[in-house]
């Protein structure tokens, strides 16, 4: 009996600290946790932890000299008649509103999310309540109502359009980055997909005319948010820095040529996915003339959509733009759903065109990572392929787009030449991460007047016998001082937090001067189309000029 008792007690003292812990947390990082730390970790009192938003009194804990805030309504409910609509603001509450847990993920499809075993045990994807009440944000900061303007960073998820959370991902965690720079973190929930881009305007009038790019005005109304109330946090509304990774990094360049966003941020990070326009309004139009056909109703009923569960209404919607895909010989945009350039709330133009239009002022730190692309972590026998086989296979396909086709060939023999030690395998996986987006992002964005910085991660973690490489999302955690924390990408360690001590401190530094360039790093110079400075983030870190040019050119011939 006593040693059932110790077990149901074991149980319980792991499930409270694990309920305050993100999932995977580990010691280092300033996470050295339960039970090393001799003194208090958690503190949750009921007058304490409280900061005013101006809908109410919001109520968080301290947790490792951090305060947390969790799940703070930013907007009001979109479900029903706020379906397709611009985002509303939240009704103001009387009672303090309890800010402890994260609020739900916006209505994506969830079957299989965990079905493979090996890629849940790498990533881990955080879930919780998937309901069209998403419109909340996250908050970790040093301190609050202290009057002191700290540096603002506001991350934006990826997942493409259709997927994510602002706590998707361990790595992506505020506590270590607020501690070690001062700054407050704040992540956020939006509607995606279907919900969240369909362009119902041909279809349901003037009513519906914003409907296409509700997501993204979900992302404008929390800056707004952080406009208005970020300072009761010790934040400053007038140094922001939005950031984000993959569809998030996209996301990013997409608020920069949003008319109503601008003047609410003051930096830009986008990583491992950029943009240089949205979804062409025609193609989105149709898509939701395609909608409305699949749900046999006619152009007066477009209300009735409003009233489906929102699970229903995402799978019509995409069967939809499936339909629309075969028959119009197009795959859309992200799949048919995403931000849409329909010149009101998203610019039609090319982005960063105009040498003094929309984020003109902006700096921009951009990065990728070597090996976006991997496809050999599950694939041991990839390792050991030919060259012959590896441009076999590009002709075929090259990561996210199609083949190469007969250009295969000397594509792979000018990487080849540009990384002369990289075997097969290697080389084709740079080829199909390749950086073409990046440097056409990086070379618009010059035209400004702000600076433009460019980076290229390189760092392998040793694990899976080496075939991690630096894939896709694999720099996160080392930006935000999180290696640790995310001890499936990383190993956790000394090394990779060496460099993470490195790249966090340069991302602080870009947040509070629009300059990454900090002691432990080479010279980082301002990105220039002529040269193509890039700075290769590894264990050596180096700056090189245009490292893959003369591959990349290739794909573009």
């Amino acid at each position: 009996m006593k040693t059932l008792k110790k077990i149901i007690t074991r149980i319980l003292v792991s499930g409270i600290i694990g309920l305050f812990m993100v999932p995977g947390s580990i010691l280092g990082q300033g996470i050295r946790g339960y039970p090393q730390d001799k003194d208090q970790q958690l503190f949750v009192n009921d007058n304490m932890a409280i900061a005013n938003t101006e809908y109410g009194k919001v109520q968080g804990f301290k947790l490792r000299g951090i305060y947390n805030f969790r799940g703070i309504p930013y907007g009001a409910d979109t479900g029903g008649e706020n379906r397709f609509m611009p985002p509303k603001e939240p009704e103001p509450w009387d009672d303090t509103y309890p800010a402890v847990w994260w609020g739900n993920s916006a209505p994506q499809i969830m079957e299989g999310r965990y079905s493979n075993a090996w890629s849940s045990f790498v990533d881990h994807w955080n879930y919780d309540a998937v309901s069209e009440d998403c419109l909340k944000l996250n908050i970790w900061t040093p301190a609050i109502n202290d009057n002191k303007k700290r540096p603002v960073l506001v991350w934006l998820h990826g997942g493409g359009y259709r997927n994510g959370n602002g706590i998707e991902q361990d790595g992506y965690n505020g506590q270590n980055l607020s501690r070690k720079g001062d700054i407050v973190f704040v992540s956020i929930n939006h509607r995606l997909g279907p919900i969240g881009f369909s362009d119902l305007s041909a279809v349901g009038g003037e009513k519906y005319a914003h409907s296409g790019n509700v997501g993204a005005l979900d992302m404008v109304a929390a800056l707004k948010w952080v406009k208005n109330n970020i300072d009761n946090f010790g934040g400053d509304p007038d140094n922001v820095t939005i950031m984000g990774q993959s569809g998030g990094g996209a996301k990013v360049c997409v608020l920069m040529n949003m008319p109503e966003a601008q003047g609410l941020f003051h930096k830009a990070v986008p990583l491992s996915g950029s943009t240089l326009n949205a979804m062409d309004q025609k193609e989105s139009r149709k898509i939701g003339k395609y909608i409305l056909e699949e749900a046999g109703l006619e152009p007066g009923e477009v209300d009735s959509l409003q009233k489906m569960p929102w699970k229903d209404y995402i799978l019509l919607a995409n069967k939809a733009s499936q339909k629309y895909a075969e028959e119009e010989g197009s795959e859309g945009f992200r799949g048919g759903f995403g931000p849409v350039a329909d010149g009101v709330n998203i610019s039609k133009e090319e982005f960063f065109t105009d040498a003094e239009g929309m984020s003109s002022d902006v700096p921009m730190l951009i990065c990728s990572t070597f090996h976006e692309w991997n496809m050999s972590r599950t694939n041991p026998e990839l390792e050991n392929i030919s060259k012959e086989k590896a441009i076999e296979m590009l002709r075929e396909r090259a990561g996210f787009t199609g083949g190469l086709g007969d250009k295969a060939d000397e594509v792979y023999e000018a990487y080849a030449e540009s990384f002369p030690e990289a075997k097969p395998i290697e080389i084709m996986t740079l080829i199909s991460s390749n950086r073409k987006s990046v440097v056409e992002t990086a070379n618009a964005k010059s035209n400004q007047e702000a600076p433009v910085y460019v980076a290229w991660f390189g760092w392998e973690p040793p694990m899976f016998n080496g075939r991690m490489r630096a894939f896709h999302c694999l720099d996160i955690c080392f930006w935000f001082n999180n290696t640790d924390r995310m001890i499936t990408h990383t190993g956790g360690g000394l090394r990779p937090r060496i460099l993470s001590d490195k790249m966090s401190n340069a991302l602080l530094r870009f947040m509070r001067t629009g300059d990454p360039n900090v002691d432990g790093l080479p010279h980082w110079p301002q990105y220039t189309p002529e040269k193509g400075e890039t700075m290769i983030l590894n264990d050596h870190c180096k700056v090189e000029n245009d490292p893959d040019e003369k591959g990349r050119e290739m794909l573009s011939e």
